[in-house]
């Protein structure tokens, strides 16, 4: 597997750090003397899971052109960037979201849409895209970036993430109870290793399957997006040009907390964030 989703990273990586300043600050009270109290498992979990994911959206802008080093365009330079400006404004108006930050990176063929809020987001194109592409397979992949943008993509993304990850600390923790107290039969009034060994391996093996679900919804709203740049544009066929050029071309690898906003080449099937150009431009062909 060559690449790891961007989203899914941050936000855990996010909870890394939110579960170590609560046992830092002795706030995961939910193990006492008298047994496992769930409701305070449920409150940690909703907390830890949600409070991962909705910091890595809030993050997710300045992440990206940190990590990209995109650079925004604030005002137009050529005759391309003024062109790219006045695409994203165009499609945009016609979305009814407000006009996102444009920026260029350099790299291979790419493109991605990111940030909290659908009128204050950020569209980047590459410029191996700009150099290996049309200007009418450009706008469809400006199209569909601001068709994830107008979709909400970013916020559903987060609210799925949130719930995955709030299932993960959750389930971990009871079955390292479980472990601890029944198995092994620890009978003292802290938790013992048995707990915190099983919990520690729970989080990454509920991890990765969570990590599946959000890269099957991930594949789900690429499709849509696709639909919503031919709309966008009025007609299917830059879309289906602009997938088919892709097809022949690597795209550029993102950096990992950019990369389900992004252009995906080949991945593991079940990890995959993005579905094969092949299946991409067949639902184009049969649906709009």
């Amino acid at each position: 597997m060559k690449r790891i989703f961007l989203f899914v990273l941050t936000n855990l990586a996010v909870m890394a750090v939110l579960l170590i300043t609560t046992r830092v600050l002795g706030l995961d009270q939910f193990l006492t003397a008298q047994g496992l109290n769930m409701t305070a498992l449920a409150g940690f979990s909703l907390v830890i899971g949600f409070g991962g994911a909705f910091i890595s959206l809030l993050i997710s802008k300045p992440m990206a052109k940190f990590s990209t080093r995109a650079r925004v365009i604030n005002q137009p330079q050529t005759a391309d960037e003024a062109w790219i400006v006045q695409t994203v404004q165009k499609f945009a108006d016609k979305a009814g979201i407000g006009m996102p930050e444009v920026a260029i990176f350099d790299g291979a063929p790419n493109a991605f849409a990111t940030g909290a809020f659908k009128n204050s987001a950020l569209v980047a194109v590459s410029t191996g895209l700009l150099q290996n592409m049309s200007k009418e397979e450009v706008e469809a992949v400006i199209g569909h970036e601001v068709a994830h943008i107008a979709n909400g993509d970013m916020v559903t993304m987060t609210l799925i993430q949130g719930v995955m990850n709030t299932f993960v600390v959750f389930l971990s923790r009871v079955i390292g109870y479980f472990v601890d107290r029944v198995v092994l039969r620890n009978q003292s009034d802290s938790p013992g290793v048995g707990y915190f060994v099983t919990t520690i391996v729970l989080d990454i093996v509920l991890g990765v399957l969570a990590a599946i679900i959000v890269s099957w919804f991930s594949r789900q709203r690429e499709f849509r997006a696709d639909a919503g740049a031919a709309e966008l544009m009025g007609r299917k066929q830059p879309m289906i040009n602009a997938l088919a050029r892709l097809g022949g071309l690597v795209p550029g690898q993102l950096p990992k907390t950019m990369q389900t906003m992004g252009i995906a080449g080949s991945l593991g099937k079940w990890f995959a964030t993005h579905p094969p150009i092949q299946e991409r431009i067949a639902a184009l062909q049969r649906n709009v």
